[in-house]
């Protein structure tokens, strides 16, 4: 059984005491796939040493965060289009809008967006959405950029029913993670409505563990519980969950 963690920061910090040994445990798991989302060019470094230690098992997205669109967004981005038109990456992101840490910033992180949507469809690559606090917003931007060359995943889906609904008419598939195991986290009560085939699991370590771990440091061994709640939920085994949302995310990246 392969299963895939299709967004984890392995590069944060948070992991600089036991990076090696946190990988390890995942893969002795049967976590075989880690799906790397930039944050911006502070952390390319950190990306590309991580490749290098397990090429085997490590794929790397190329993009600016939303939180990070401050005033230099221009030439970040433009690292961002020098980056993908110098090797392989995967996705484009992660990318989208982020209301609950700066409204001010609204404008530029449309702006910033919409140019990783447009460099994703130059390279056929899928975007990789954050969306906090914004999913009216994150909606204008794909309905503007809305095209069968538009696809990818809506990571950390946190939303309704209608808005997932919205989001997979925009060939997004839902990001799973730890918030499914919340017991106020609402998406475990309807999630079996929408196609197994249109989710794929994620922990976005190290944020956001999953029950028993809640308010711990996240690591992608934990996607384990994402994968025995999101099998719950649809009634199915951990293994069927595990083939499935691996060969969903095969399909996005490319694999």
């Amino acid at each position: 059984m392969t299963i895939t963690d299709t967004h984890t920061h392995l590069y944060s910090e948070a992991f600089d005491e036991d990076r090696e040994e946190m990988i390890d445990r995942a893969i002795a798991a049967g976590v075989k796939r880690f799906f790397i989302p930039a944050i911006d060019s502070a952390y390319i470094e950190g990306m590309y040493s991580l490749e290098k230690a397990f090429p085997e098992n490590v794929f790397l997205m190329a993009g600016l965060h939303p939180t990070h669109v401050k005033e230099n967004y221009r030439d970040e981005l433009a690292l961002v289009k020098e980056q993908l038109e110098s090797r392989k990456f995967y996705a484009v992101g992660e990318t989208g809008i982020d209301l609950y840490w700066d409204k001010s910033t609204l404008e530029i992180q449309k702006e910033a967006f919409r140019a990783q949507i447009k460099m994703a469809k130059q390279n056929g690559l899928p975007i990789v959405i954050h969306c906090r606090d914004a999913f009216d917003e994150v909606f204008e931007v794909l309905e503007e950029e809305k095209a069968e060359d538009l696809f990818g995943i809506f990571h950390c889906f946190t939303g309704t029913f209608e808005q997932a609904k919205k989001a997979l008419s925009y060939n997004m598939k839902l990001g799973i993670g730890g918030v499914v195991t919340f017991k106020n986290g609402k998406i475990d009560t309807f999630l079996d409505q929408i196609p197994l085939s249109e989710i794929v699991l994620e922990t976005d370590a190290p944020y956001l563990a999953p029950v028993p771990y809640r308010g711990k440091r996240n690591e992608s061994l934990y996607i384990v519980e994402v994968l025995k709640k999101v099998a719950e939920v649809y009634n199915v085994s951990e293994e069927e969950v595990a083939n499935v949302t691996t060969q969903t995310s095969k399909e996005i990246f490319k694999i």
